[in-house]
């Protein structure tokens, strides 16, 4: 188990509000110990001018889903994990609908933690596989 306690999502959606995150639509819908998931419209706002999911969201899904994971693994009172490096393979076109991504832990660190993304059309076809790897920093001190 990579998490530190039960995943309560009602609080990572509550605490996505007036974000990006909230804007695209995402919201997180389902945890396991070491896995998030959450799904996100295909709608006009998360397409590409040609009418297709625009690659731009699915990597802001997937490093939503990475970083959210790779801090409910953390006391986040003491340290946070923020994003080093991304990267992302569009496997398929998505038109319309509702796209799934689930992340997993690949390694959970001290100072580095690896998570796999993947995003899945509403078949369970892959659309997108990502990897995001997370800096784990000091929580910074609040500001005089």
């Amino acid at each position: 188990m990579a998490f530190r306690g039960p995943v309560d999502l009602d609080e990572l959606n509550r605490l996505s509000r007036g974000t990006l995150i909230e804007h695209l639509g995402i919201v997180f819908t389902a945890a396991g110990g070491d896995w998030l998931q959450a799904t996100m419209p295909v709608e006009g706002f998360t397409r590409q001018p040609y009418g297709l999911l625009h690659g731009g969201a699915s990597v802001v899904l997937a490093e939503t889903l990475g970083s959210s994971a790779g801090n409910l693994c953390l006391d986040t009172t003491r340290q946070q994990a923020v994003g080093l490096e991304i990267n992302a393979n569009h496997l398929r076109a998505v038109r319309e609908g509702v796209v799934t991504g689930t992340a997993r832990a690949v390694h959970v660190g001290r100072s580095t933690q690896v998570w796999d993304i993947r995003i899945e059309d509403g078949r369970g076809r892959a659309s997108c596989v990502s990897r995001l790897t997370l800096a784990v920093v000091p929580v910074a001190p609040p500001a005089a």
